[in-house]
């Protein structure tokens, strides 16, 4: 009889043991198909926990070349194939209790990065790095599959842990790239919407909190916390039309006016406990009120994944996943198609300025401070106890870009709204003494951060014509936005914080003092033209104990609902884009709550209605009348008619149209006094109408109205001409003359 030789394992027990444990470094040259480097021949090694049996299997055809051994009882493989010189294509079958499968093996492929997207990444100029960091769909010689790529430089090692592998950081070791800082493994065979995190062990041998893909494209449902697998699989897009005509479009002669939404309390289901409407409900229900009530745009608050309900998005934590609250990617991109078709332009807000400090997410993510800044003094937020992203890290600055890039790429946003920008422009934003680090000229000014949003404004301009990048800026900042070429930081608009600041301090004044703080209303036009302003009434103004639009009112309730019509019509016909936070529009009585939908149970009374109806109208006259928006960000367009009537708390003014032929007169009353034939000048004689006069009884007033408004013949206000009318109390007027 034959005597029965033990099967010798190429591998030493110390590299065995480090193989099962997950702790052999460079797991691409043990496992898989290799030359024996101990005799002549390959060796082929695979780690299956489960298997009773494994063979290996020629691809050609299909006939099994080895059966493998089992090396150790954890569960690796081995086999020597001493007759065998090249390598082949394979795969393996394996037996185990749920039967017989054939496997790829994941070891078996080469790494599928490009030299020059590493290098851009590095460089901080890749605008489009999540395709090939992240997870993403590859065919390699015919087989399908996902590369996962992930940046952790200072990871000992990184693995794939995922439901597929049962959520164990031994079987799917990464190839490192130490050059680079880039893990990455191909795994064949994975399906859309599988989930998956990184195990990363740190450079002190200690294992990380699982963390999510930097780079996911969706994530699971909070307060679970994984990626989910999502390839960008086609859309049938039908903007076009749109697309062409937006990039055609003289943005800052165009009539701009936002409505800003928080997707999930603008509305509620009244019938299932009160859940988020999803994109195709919101599609259903947000587009018609949108056409109905005339913006422009709307303006989605953050919706990249974030953990915490209460934050509204602005502490991202998947800043390339749609958040799943309301429905897939593709079902926010069928949105926002829907919207383009009906010519309503979608922004988003962005949110770059900071990240949370949730342990799945980026912060200290290899173990270091690898997206943000190691010195708390210039890496973390004090105000929000958030991080502060390292500005001045290719990698990073990659990433920020790219991100800019993605929403108005794969999701055709219509521009960017950048959150909190004023605190990524000074190193010693809310900070005390001691407590910043001045720049290498001993400044304030975050020089990092200011290449960074000159960059993304630049590159996303060129990319995506017709867009809008729009700043949240509270400072005199110089050149918000001005064009980069001129000192600039790049951004098409910036919110004009100032007007609100001082217009909402004045309106809270009972009308009585409102004489000794006249200048509230007129400081803005001193500085009108320093920046392409947006007069912005948003969530910020509602929240946190400020009480609604309508509560900041004084008076009674008559009052405050005609001084909410009086600041709206001000607010239309001043200068600048509009911008107004959602309920706003008919007045909502209680502040804004994230937890439930807006009261639109207050619709069922005359007074609130009567509000919605004017800013209805106020958003038709807005666009249909030249002068109301070419000039929003020229000064040509304005001219003061009386600034100065402080005693009658009265304000007026001219608006021109770019070519001058069109003309609207403003007039502004913000005390409950009624004033019968009150003068005021006009460019040239005829009949006048009024567009708009809040307190006209559509909209809740007295119906105090003009008709057959004829000039006088008086020069008045500087005019050539003036008209005598009725000025109701708490209200503005808007004048056209009749062609």
């Amino acid at each position: 009889m034959k005597k029965t030789t033990a099967y010798q394992a190429t591998l030493c027990s110390n590299d065995i043991r480090a193989i099962v444990e997950g702790r052999y470094l460079d797991i691409f040259s043990v496992l898989g198909l290799h030359q024996n480097v101990t005799a002549k021949g390959l060796v082929v090694r695979a780690l299956f926990p489960h298997a009773q049996q494994v063979s290996l299997v020629a691809r050609s055809n299909g006939r099994t070349v080895a059966h493998l051994k089992k090396i150790d009882e954890a569960g690796l493989f081995e086999a020597l194939m001493s007759n065998r010189k090249n390598a082949f294509d394979y795969f393996y079958r394996v037996t185990n209790e749920e039967g017989i499968q054939d496997i790829e093996d994941t070891y078996r492929f080469p790494s599928l990065l490009d030299e020059r997207d590493i290098y851009l990444f590095g460089e901080g100029t890749h605008d489009n790095v999540q395709n090939f960091l992240g997870a993403n769909r590859r065919c390699v010689n015919g087989v399908e599959g996902v590369l996962f790529v992930v940046w952790a430089p200072a990871a000992t090692r990184v693995s794939l842990v995922a439901e597929f592998n049962g959520w164990d950081g031994r079987f799917n070791l990464m190839r490192q790239h130490p050059g680079s800082g880039l893990h990455e493994l191909f795994v064949p065979g994975v399906s859309d919407f599988a989930l998956y995190k990184y195990e990363i062990i740190d450079r002190e041998g200690q294992r990380l909190t699982h963390k999510a893909d930097p780079y996911a494209k969706s994530m699971e449902h909070y307060p679970h916390t994984a990626s989910r697998v999502v390839t960008n699989s086609h859309f049938d897009w039908s903007d076009q039309h749109w697309l062409t005509q937006r990039a055609k479009a003289v943005d800052l002669q165009q009539p701009v006016s936002i409505y800003e939404v928080h997707a999930g309390s603008w509305r509620r289901k009244l019938d299932e406990a009160g859940r988020y409407l999803s994109y195709p409900e919101l599609a259903d229900q947000l587009i018609p009120y949108v056409l109905e009530m005339g913006f422009t745009h709307i303006q989605l608050m953050p919706i990249n994944e974030y953990p915490f309900d209460g934050s509204w998005g602005y502490q991202p934590v998947g800043m390339f996943a749609p958040t799943i609250r309301y429905g897939r990617p593709e079902e926010l991109k069928a949105f926002i198609n829907r919207c383009h078709q009906h010519n309503i332009g979608v922004l988003l807000d962005w949110v770059p300025a900071h990240f949370p400090t949730d342990s799945h997410g980026l912060g200290q993510f290899d173990g270091t401070c690898l997206y943000e800044h190691e010195d708390k003094r210039k890496g973390f937020h004090q105000d929000w106890q958030t991080l502060i992203y390292n500005y001045g890290r290719g990698e990073v600055m990659s990433y920020l870009l790219s991100n800019a890039n993605y929403w108005l790429s794969e999701f055709h946003f219509d521009g960017l709204r950048v959150d909190a920008v004023s605190s990524m422009l000074y190193l010693d934003y809310s900070r005390n003494e001691g407590e910043w680090i001045p720049n290498k000229d001993g400044g304030r000014e975050n020089l990092e951060a200011i290449q960074m949003l000159q960059d993304v404004n630049t590159r996303v301009y060129q990319n995506h014509p017709g867009i809008l990048m729009i700043a949240e800026e509270s400072t005199s900042w110089p050149g918000v936005s001005k064009p980069v070429y001129n000192n600039g930081l790049g951004f098409g608009y910036k919110w004009n914080m100032g007007w609100m600041n001082d217009s909402l301090s004045y309106m809270k004044k009972d009308p009585i003092h409102r004489a000794h703080h006249h200048n509230e209303m007129t400081f803005s036009m001193v500085y009108a033209w320093d920046e392409n302003f947006i007069l912005a009434i948003s969530h910020d103004e509602v929240i946190h104990g400020k009480g609604s639009l309508l509560r900041k009112m004084p008076g009674d309730e008559w009052q405050k609902f005609a001084n909410v019509r009086a600041y709206l019509g001000f607010m239309w016909a001043h200068p600048g884009k509009k911008l107004l936070f959602m309920g706003c529009e008919f007045a909502q009585r209680d502040e804004w709550n994230h937890d439930i939908g807006l009261q639109w149970q207050d619709l069922e009374l005359p007074s609130h209605k009567g509000v919605q109806q004017l800013v209805r109208d106020l958003n038709g006259v807005y666009k249909e009348i030249r002068a109301l928006h070419e000039c929003d960000a020229a000064a040509q367009g304005f001219q003061w008619l009386q600034h100065s009537n402080k005693e009658q708390s009265i304000f007026s003014w001219l608006r021109r149209s770019a070519d001058g032929k069109d003309a609207v007169i403003v007039i502004s009353n913000m005390t409950p006094q009624t004033h019968h034939a009150f003068q005021v000048g006009v460019p040239s004689a005829g009949n006048y109408r009024e567009l708009i006069n809040t307190d006209a009884q559509c909209y809740g007033g007295s119906g105090l109205e003009n008709a057959n408004i004829v000039s006088t013949g008086i020069a008045w206000d500087g005019q050539a001409d003036s008209v005598s009318i009725n000025l109701p109390p708490l209200a503005t007027l808007i004048l056209h003359i009749e062609q």
